[in-house]
């Protein structure tokens, strides 16, 4: 996983793919708030990987699973990824993928950068899955899988540091502490151990299969 961490980061437009994992972090608050009854007003991406959902509820205790569904979110989507691609089913990967980028595109991305985001990401996602290579589809999938896998560990790790040094910089683990009252260092830790988790299932999928091409 370091040296994954390590090659992601000089990989050229990175940066670009690392908004796949907000986007999908986002999604999962915007979800649980619409099955828990509440209002999804916008969600705005923004080009140094950030993002943030605007919403509303009528109870204080729906803001525990709203703020548990990002993170957690972002890595069962790493995992789904690898379980895709063991199943050599990239193709479809980066339908779904695309998919919620255009999901994102129609319902709740509101500002500028966000919506330009999600509309060249689904189109260049959408030509890749349907006429590319495959070579390219390959390597385009593992790209993705890769930086979304990378993300779901850097962002709690980030929201850990934060949790020690600045608890109130801590995001969804300083809003859980809160309004639970237990301090977020835990609710921090809890992120870090969830994701971990699932990487770990992600590298036992990619190892199952390998890097091999044959892709359906």
């Amino acid at each position: 996983m370091l040296i994954t961490i390590f090659l992601t980061r000089f990989i050229p437009f990175s940066a670009y793919f690392r908004n796949v994992d907000t986007l999908v972090h986002e999604l999962s608050h915007a979800l649980v708030t619409l099955v828990l009854s509440g209002k999804v007003r916008s969600i705005h991406l923004f080009s140094n990987g950030g993002g943030v959902t605007f919403s509303s509820y009528a109870d204080t205790w729906v803001a525990i699973p709203i703020a548990l569904a990002g993170y957690m979110g972002s890595a069962l989507f790493a995992l789904f990824l690898f379980r895709l691609y063991a199943s050599r089913k990239e193709r479809t990967g980066l339908n779904i993928a695309a998919g919620l980028a255009v999901i994102g595109l129609a319902l709740f991305v509101r500002n500028g950068y966000g919506m330009a985001w999600c509309a060249v990401f689904a189109a260049a996602t959408f030509v890749i899955a349907a006429i590319a290579p495959a070579w390219l589809r390959h390597g385009y999938y593992l790209l993705i899988a890769f930086i979304v896998l990378v993300e779901s560990i850097i962002s709690p790790f980030t929201i850990l540091s934060n949790a020690f040094m600045a608890w109130g910089t801590a995001g969804d683990a300083a809003s859980l502490g809160r309004v639970t009252f237990i301090p977020t260092i835990v609710w921090a830790l809890l992120f870090m151990a969830f994701s971990l988790l699932c990487a770990k299932g992600s590298t036992g999928l990619l190892f199952k299969r390998g890097f091999g091409q044959k892709a359906a």
